[in-house]
């Protein structure tokens, strides 16, 4: 038996849900360079999430549709670290070989590395999430229903792993990660 529904829940089932598929066509429409509106849908209803009970809102669907404009153009904004179409060693080597730089081409051959080592200490399922999101580039709400988490979780272990990364090519001394 489902415990009752906390104000939260049913706040968020009666006044935000409801914009769901008119802020997804928004954000298509709006910003149409945005590769994964699911994520930003997902993070828009986060963050709109989090401030209940916080923020004084006179308008929900206002609210909501200003977060994920917010989110949409911080996503376009800032730099990709990584690439739409998945890394094989075969795509990672061809690079390698148009180098003319020598030097240039062993140091990109072992950043590519120290990143792998950094996917690979990730923990078990923060790495298995990450692989399909940023690699595989299988949607947040596929791996949810896949590994039957919630998009939520999903998308904070992406973050996490992002981070941890991040960390740890840093620590490694892989530049240009901010």
């Amino acid at each position: 038996m489902c415990p009752p529904p906390t104000d939260q829940a049913r706040w968020f089932a009666q006044e935000i849900q409801p914009h769901e598929a008119a802020l997804r066509a928004y954000l298509r429409s709006r910003f149409p360079d945005v590769r994964d509106v699911d994520d930003l849908v997902q993070e828009s209803f986060s963050r709109v999430l989090q401030s209940y009970g916080t923020v004084q809102i006179e308008s929900t669907k206002a609210y909501l549709f200003a977060t994920a404009r917010n989110l949409a153009l911080s996503a376009l904004r800032r730099p990709k670290i990584f690439s739409p179409t998945p890394v094989t060693d075969f795509s990672v080597q061809s690079v390698v070989e148009e180098s003319i730089n020598v030097a240039e081409a062993v140091s990109v051959r072992q950043e590519v590395t120290v990143l792998l080592d950094a996917i690979d200490a990730l923990p078990a399922a923060c790495r298995e999430i990450f692989i399909l999101r940023k690699l595989q580039n299988v949607p947040q709400k596929e791996i949810a229903a896949r590994l039957g988490l919630s998009e939520q979780t999903v998308q904070v272990q992406i973050v996490r792993a992002i981070r941890k990364c991040a960390v740890y090519l840093r620590k490694h001394g892989v530049k240009g990660i901010h």
